[in-house]
């Protein structure tokens, strides 16, 4: 069965909610990313066209994903998103992290509460064991965005991952589900 993510009192925070994306967010949602590109320029290429929104939809309908977008409780702007991506069941219990808030957003909270709010998701709902980030070492807020909320670094992994045509190198940050609990 598919896990969603949910409007109501687990995914809501004190400033921010997680739900899903629907066709209805692609004229703000592309808004927001084509006015942050400088922002993301080299650390992430989210969508910024119809094509690429049409796809964004088509990953967060996959049984192995889950793509929430990030909204403020105010007024329901959209001012980010947060996935996991690759869940495994079986012996591994694991999904790998990514996130994105648009420039405007940045630096408020925004992104420490959805983290949270989808860390309580992945761990309480999902049952997952385990979730990584990798995040590219010159990424200093995500670095300590991950550190804040329990994250353990756990290596290096050269020219790991092609962002915007190039590929980069990357930190590897996990987090268990003991660790979380413990925070």
């Amino acid at each position: 069965m598919r896990p969603t993510v949910v409007n109501n009192s687990h995914f809501t925070g004190e400033n921010v909610f997680l739900r899903l994306p629907t066709n209805l967010d692609q004229t703000e949602f592309i808004a927001l990313n084509r006015a942050s590109k400088r922002f993301h320029r080299g650390l992430v290429s989210p969508p910024t066209t119809s094509d690429q929104f049409t796809d964004f939809l088509q990953r967060s309908n996959r049984e192995d994903s889950v793509c929430a977008l990030i909204c403020r409780v105010t007024d329901g702007s959209i001012v980010g998103a947060i996935n996991l991506s690759q869940i495994f069941r079986g012996g591994f219990q694991n999904a790998y992290l990514g996130y994105y808030m648009g420039a405007r957003y940045a630096g408020q909270g925004y992104m420490t509460e959805a983290l949270s709010l989808m860390l309580s998701y992945a761990f309480r709902h999902l049952k997952l064991h385990r979730l990584e980030a990798n995040i590219q070492p010159a990424n200093a807020a995500s670095i300590a965005l991950v550190k804040r909320a329990g994250f353990t670094r756990e290596g290096f992994s050269r020219r790991y991952l092609k962002v915007c045509g190039r590929w980069r190198d990357h930190e590897r940050w996990a987090i268990l589900t003991e660790d979380w609990k413990a925070v």
